[in-house]
């Protein structure tokens, strides 16, 4: 798998905090840590642009 295949994610899970490899086509879903089995929203769209301020 290609490195822009996957998504790097942190749990939130306090206790937990690992960091997991999701596919790219998991954005929107929700899926679950396989260390804690806590439930994770992925990110809808990259997060690489932020939104032009209006003004």
């Amino acid at each position: 798998m290609r490195t822009d295949d996957t998504i790097r994610i942190m749990c939130p899970n306090l206790m937990c905090r690992k960091i997991l490899a999701v596919p790219a086509n998991a954005r929107g879903k929700t899926v679950r840590c396989r260390y804690c089995r806590t439930t994770i929203r992925i990110p809808g769209s990259p997060t690489g642009k932020a939104p032009m301020p209006r003004g």
